[in-house]
C-alpha cells in the first residue's frame, strides 16, 4: 500500500506539473484513486485512467447542472471510458418466455428492503455473473416470503455448477439468464448458502470447479413466472408478492456514474445486465422502481438505484428496459 501511494504521488507530480490541469483537480483525482485502491502500472496507465476520469468528471458536472431528478458522482467506475464500460457490461443473455397475467390493484408503494426480504448488497466484481446475483436475490425474496427467514444464497454455486455438464445452460463469468438459473436450482434440489459456498469469481475473474455442498431445505424452485412485458401494472402486482429478477440496459454513462435520485434521463432497452427489483414508490422527483444492483455499496444509493416508472419511458418498455424481461421463482 505504501509503495502504491509513493508511485501514485510521483506519477501525479510528473503529470500535473506539465499538463496545465489545476492542483485541485490533481487532489480530487488522487483522492478518488486512493479511495478506490486504484493501482497504476505505468505513466501511460496513469494518464489513461486520468483522461477517462476527467471526461467523466465533465459529464457529471454537466448532467448535475441540468437537474434531471438524479445526481451523478464519482465511483469505482469513474476511471473507465463509457465505450469500455459497455464491453464490461455485455454479459446478460436474452430469451423470450411465456408469462402469467396477475390480477388485482397495485398499492401505492412496496419496499422489500424495509420489509426484511432483501440481503445486504453484494459485489460481482470482475466477472460477468450479474445473472447469478439477480437469481439469488429473487430466490432469497421467495424463501423469505414462504418461511419468514432471510437466507443469503450462493452465487458461486450457480457460476460454477449451472453448466451443460450438470444439466444447466448458463456460462459463468460469460453471462447467463435468470430463468435458466431458476430451472437449474429446481433440478438441483435447491441452492447452498453463501457461507457454505462463498463467492470468489469477482477476484479470479473465471468460473471455478463445481463443488459439493448441502442445499438449503425448501429452496428448490418448483417453477418460475415471467411477468408480462411492457406493463407497469403487472410489474407492480408482481412486486407486491416478492422481489423480481429483471434485466436492464446498464451501459449508459448516467447509469455508470449514478449516485442518487430518480434516473429519468436517456436509458435504452438494449438489455445487458441482470438486477433485482425490490419495490416501487414515489417522491418529489417522481414515480420510480427501487432496484438492487450487484456492484457493491459504494455505487449508487448504497448499492441501489431508483429508475423512473411510467409509460413515458421507452414507449412503455420501462426505464432502461426494466419491463421487458422480468421473472420470479416459486418454491
Amino acid at each position: 500500500m505504501v509503495a502504491d501511494i509513493i508511485i501514485r504521488v510521483a506519477l501525479a507530480i510528473s503529470f500535473f506539473s506539465s499538463s496545465g490541469f489545476s492542483y485541485d483537480l490533481h487532489e480530487r483525482f488522487d483522492s478518488w484513486a486512493e479511495k478506490h485502491d486504484i493501482s497504476f502500472l505505468s505513466d501511460t496507465h496513469y494518464v489513461n485512467i486520468f483522461n477517462a476520469w476527467y471526461d467523466n468528471d465533465l459529464y457529471i458536472n454537466s448532467y448535475n447542472s441540468e437537474n434531471n431528478g438524479a445526481t451523478l458522482a464519482h465511483n469505482q467506475f469513474s476511471g473507465i471510458k463509457s465505450d469500455d464500460f459497455r464491453q464490461h457490461m455485455g454479459n446478460y443473455k436474452k430469451v423470450g418466455n411465456g408469462s402469467v397475467v396477475l390480477t388485482g390493484y397495485p398499492s401505492a408503494s412496496v419496499n422489500w428492503v424495509d420489509n426484511g426480504g432483501v440481503t445486504p448488497v453484494k459485489n460481482q466484481g470482475q466477472c460477468g455473473s450479474c445473472w447469478s446475483f439477480s437469481t439469488t436475490g429473487a430466490l432469497e425474496g421467495a424463501y423469505y416470503n414462504k418461511y419468514n427467514s432471510l437466507v443469503s444464497f450462493s452465487e458461486q454455486q450457480l457460476v460454477d455448477c449451472d453448466k451443460i455438464r450438470n444439466g444447466g445452460s448458463d456460462n459463468g463469468c460469460n453471462g447467463g439468464l435468470m430463468d435458466h438459473a431458476f430451472s437449474w436450482v429446481g433440478k438441483n434440489g435447491g441452492l447452498c448458502t453463501e457461507d457454505d459456498y462463498p463467492y470468489v469469481s469477482g477476484t479470479t475473474k473465471k468460473r471455478g470447479d463445481c463443488s459439493k455442498c448441502t442445499s438449503v431445505k425448501g429452496s428448490a424452485v418448483t417453477k418460475f413466472v415471467d411477468v408480462p412485458h411492457s406493463s407497469d401494472e403487472q410489474m407492480m402486482l408482481a412486486l407486491m408478492q416478492q422481489p423480481v429478477a429483471v434485466a436492464i440496459q446498464a451501459d449508459e454513462r448516467a447509469f455508470q456514474l449514478y449516485s442518487s435520485g430518480v434516473l429519468k434521463g436517456d436509458c435504452g432497452t438494449g438489455l445487458d445486465h441482470g438486477v433485482l427489483a425490490v419495490g416501487y414508490g414515489s417522491d418529489e422527483n417522481g414515480d420510480y422502481y427501487l432496484v438492487k444492483n450487484s456492484w457493491g455499496e459504494t455505487w449508487g444509493e448504497n448499492g441501489y438505484i431508483r429508475l423512473g416508472r411510467g409509460s413515458e419511458y421507452n414507449n412503455g418498455d420501462g426505464q432502461c428496459g426494466i419491463l421487458l424481461q422480468a421473472s420470479y421463482p416459486v418454491l
